[in-house]
C-alpha cells in the first residue's frame, strides 16, 4: 500500500492489443490470428488465446501456421489503427490520474501517487482497473511498484504488486525484464546471470565495459538507484466550437448569423495553431432530437470567417428545420498548416477568388472533379503533362519546348501515304486535304524505360502541315515501321 509520499507507478501491459480490438466488434470462435507481411512474407502479427494454445506465436509465418492448425481464422492487420486505440485507452486511463503515458506500442503507464486514496485503497483501483478492461473484452497485465522500470517487468513478467525493496521483488525475474535487447539478454544468460539478482550481485566495470552504460542504467531503474521520468501525452488540438440557443430557430438568416458567430471563435483556434481549415462540419440538432450536418470542404485551408461563411450558405439551405434547431456545433475536421506570409502591397485577390470560386463549384460536383493540367518532365507529347485536383494541386512550372506543340492532342490517327517526306495531298476524316506548307521533322525518340504500346513502333518524327484548306497538323512519320498518322491540330 502507498503510504501517500512513495511514488507509484502502475504499468499497464496489453498482449493482444490489435486481436482484442478486431474481437470485440467482431465475436469469433476459435483460433483467430492477424497477419501483417514482414520481410517478403506473410506472418502472424497478433493472436488470441485459443491461438496461442494451439502452439502458434507472433512472427510465425502464416503457411506454417495454416499447417499446425487447419481451421485458423485471419484478418489483415492495421497497426495504425491500433495505436489510435491505444491512444484512446490512454485517455480512458485519465480517469485513474492525470500522469498517463504510452509504454511502447501495447501498454501504458501511470503515475497514481497521491491517487490511490480516491478509489479507498491501491488495491481497489487495480482491482477496477482490471474490471473494467475485462468488461471491454482487452486481456491486460498490470504491474505495481515504486518504479517504473519494476512496474514494467512486474507486468510483462507474473503480474503483481511491489513495494519497498525493489531488488527483492525483481531478484527471480529474467534479465530481459529489464527492458533490455533481446541479444543483450541472451548474452547474460550465456554468462550465467539469468535472473535480475543475478545481474545486481555482479561486478559492474566488466559489464559497463562488455554491454555499455545502458544495461546498468535500466538496472539503476528498475531499483529506484537513477529517476525515470513519466512523460504524459498533451492532448490535441480540438478545432470545434458550440451553441445551445434559448429559443429554437428555423430560418436561414438565423442559421447564418449564429454560423459567422461559430465561426469567428473557431478561426480563432486556428490561428493561434497556425492551421487552416480543410473541411468543416455544422451540426444542427433539433428539437425532436435529431441531427441535420452541412459538410463544406474548401479548395484551400482557410481561417478567414468572411471568405468561409458564404461558400457555407448553398448546405445550410438544404437544412431541414423541422420544428426548430435549438444547438449549433461546428467542426474543423481536417485541417492544414498556414504559416504566417508576408502580405504584399501590390498583391491582388485573384487568386482567393479562384479558390472560392473552386469550392464553391465544389460544393455541387465534388472538388475532386474540378482538375487542371499540370507539366510533366517527358519529352513524349502524351506524356508532357498530367491532370490533377486542382483543389490538392497548385500551378507551377510551365512547358518549355524549343518547337510548337499543337493545342488538341488526340491518338495517332493513320492516312495513307507513302514514303518519308510528308503527302501533297491526303485525307484525314474524311476530308481531302492539300500540303501547303510542311516544317520539320523533329524526331523524338520513345522513353525505352516505360511500357507504351502506342510506341511500340519505334522513334517518330513530326511534321507540322498548313493545309491549304487552312487546317494546321501535327503529323508524323515512324521510319522503322513505315506509316503516316495525324496526332494533332495547332490553333
Amino acid at each position: 500500500m502507498s503510504d501517500g509520499t512513495r511514488r507509484r507507478v502502475v504499468s499497464l501491459w496489453f498482449p493482444r492489443l490489435a486481436s482484442d480490438r478486431i474481437l470485440r466488434r467482431h465475436l469469433i470462435d476459435g483460433p483467430f490470428v492477424l497477419t501483417l507481411k514482414q520481410k517478403n512474407a506473410n506472418r502472424i502479427y497478433c493472436l488470441n488465446a485459443d491461438a496461442s494454445r494451439q502452439g502458434l506465436h507472433a512472427g510465425m509465418s502464416y503457411a506454417d501456421a495454416r499447417a499446425f492448425c487447419p481451421k485458423l481464422q485471419s484478418r489483415m492487420a492495421e497497426p495504425e489503427q491500433d495505436k489510435r486505440f491505444l491512444h484512446i485507452l490512454r485517455r480512458w486511463a485519465m480517469r485513474y490520474c492525470p500522469w498517463v503515458g504510452l509504454e511502447g506500442d501495447d501498454g501504458l503507464v501511470l503515475d497514481i501517487t497521491g491517487s490511490a486514496h480516491l478509489y479507498g485503497s491501491e488495491h481497489a483501483m487495480l482491482s477496477d482497473m482490471r474490471v473494467r478492461l475485462m468488461r471491454a473484452g482487452l486481456s491486460v497485465q498490470i504491474g505495481c511498484a515504486d518504479t517504473r522500470g519494476a512496474a514494467w517487468a512486474l507486468a510483462h513478467h507474473g503480474e503483481g504488486v511491489a513495494s519497498g525493496d525493489m531488488l527483492a521483488a525483481l531478484k527471480t525475474l529474467p534479465v530481459a525484464a529489464l527492458r533490455i535487447e533481446d541479444s543483450v539478454s541472451v548474452a547474460l544468460q550465456r554468462l550465467g546471470l539469468r535472473h535480475i539478482g543475478d545481474l545486481a550481485q555482479a561486478p559492474r566495470a566488466p559489464l559497463s565495459r562488455r554491454f555499455g552504460p545502458d544495461l546498468l542504467l535500466r538496472l539503476d531503474q528498475a531499483l529506484g538507484q537513477q529517476p525515470e521520468a513519466i512523460t504524459p501525452q498533451t492532448e490535441p488540438p480540438h478545432y470545434a466550437v458550440r451553441m445551445t440557443l434559448p429559443e429554437p430557430i428555423g430560418l436561414l438568416a438565423d442559421v447564418m448569423a449564429g454560423t459567422e458567430r461559430l465561426l469567428v471563435q473557431l478561426c480563432k483556434k486556428l490561428k493561434a495553431q497556425d492551421v487552416g481549415a480543410r473541411t468543416l462540419c455544422m451540426t444542427l440538432r433539433r428539437v425532436d432530437q435529431g441531427d441535420q450536418q452541412a459538410e463544406l470542404r474548401l479548395a484551400r485551408a482557410l481561417r478567414d470567417p468572411q471568405r468561409i461563411l458564404p461558400l457555407f450558405e448553398r448546405g445550410l439551405a438544404e437544412v431541414e428545420a423541422g420544428f426548430g434547431i435549438d444547438q449549433l456545433r461546428l467542426e474543423a475536421t481536417q485541417v492544414e498548416s498556414v504559416p504566417v506570409q508576408q502580405i504584399s502591397h501590390v498583391s491582388d485577390g485573384g487568386k482567393d477568388k479562384l479558390d472560392d470560386l473552386i469550392s464553391r463549384l465544389g460544393t455541387r460536383i465534388g472538388l475532386e472533379n474540378i482538375q487542371r493540367f499540370l507539366p510533366a518532365d517527358s519529352h513524349i507529347p502524351e506524356r508532357s503533362f498530367i491532370v490533377a485536383p486542382a483543389a490538392y494541386s497548385d500551378p507551377a512550372g510551365g512547358w518549355v519546348n524549343t518547337q510548337p506543340r499543337p493545342i488538341c492532342l488526340f491518338p495517332p490517327e493513320p492516312i495513307a501515304a507513302m514514303g518519308a517526306r510528308p503527302p501533297a495531298r491526303f485525307r484525314w476524316r474524311r476530308m481531302s486535304l492539300t500540303t501547303g506548307r510542311a516544317t520539320g521533322p523533329e524526331r523524338i525518340i520513345p522513353e525505352w524505360w516505360l511500357e507504351d504500346d502506342n510506341w511500340r513502333s519505334g522513334l517518330r518524327d513530326y511534321w507540322r502541315i498548313e493545309t491549304m484548306q487552312g487546317r494546321r497538323l501535327w503529323l508524323f512519320y515512324t521510319p522503322q515501321n513505315p506509316g503516316w498518322f495525324v496526332q494533332g491540330e495547332f490553333a
